[in-house]
């Protein structure tokens, strides 16, 4: 029996997430030079214009004992009014731990995970931060679906976020 070489590439090529519309978001946790240091709770959502929003990401202390962490959620107001209460935490694929200062990237493709399909449109992907004996910051990226690709939108935190990116692939 004969094997086409060329059919195994193709077939990967075909299928790989590289080629789908998503979302590639980058995000900067500033260090700060203060006396008590916590870890920011953050969430990460998109907003089309006009209806429901969607997490995407919900970074909380996932491991304190009798899921702890989770009663302090509702600090991270916005996205907490918007959807978290509706939410049954941990959530496959969105709940995840803090993390510290530092560049985190994310990735969200089309039709899969927490991102799901978009319709047509403008909308707005959303990340907001809460420290304890912190403070809170909410930043807001506009942008149109579908992409056109390679799209850029950034923004700049100045106390608990620092800058915020997210890349439209097509």
């Amino acid at each position: 029996m004969r094997t086409n070489i060329l059919s195994a590439p193709v077939l990967l090529l075909a299928t790989s997430p590289a080629f789908a519309a998503g979302l590639d978001v980058s995000l900067t946790i500033p260090t700060l030079k203060v006396a008590e240091y916590h870890r920011p709770y953050v969430a990460i959502w998109i907003e089309p214009e006009g209806g429901e929003a969607k997490t995407l990401a919900v970074w909380y202390d996932i491991k304190l004992k009798d899921k702890e962490g989770e009663k302090w959620l509702r600090d991270i107001r916005t996205w907490w009014r918007k959807s978290g209460r509706t939410l049954s935490f941990p959530v496959d694929g969105v709940s995840g731990a803090t993390r510290a200062p530092g560049t985190h990237k994310i990735s969200f493709t089309e039709g899969q995970g927490p991102l799901g399909k978009l319709a047509p449109g403008k909308y707005e992907l959303v990340v907001e931060a809460a420290r304890e004996v912190g403070g809170r910051e909410l930043l807001r990226l506009p942008f149109q679906w579908p992409p056109k690709g390679g799209e850029v939108v950034k923004a700049a935190g100045s106390t608990e976020l620092g800058a915020a990116s997210v890349t439209l692939q097509r």
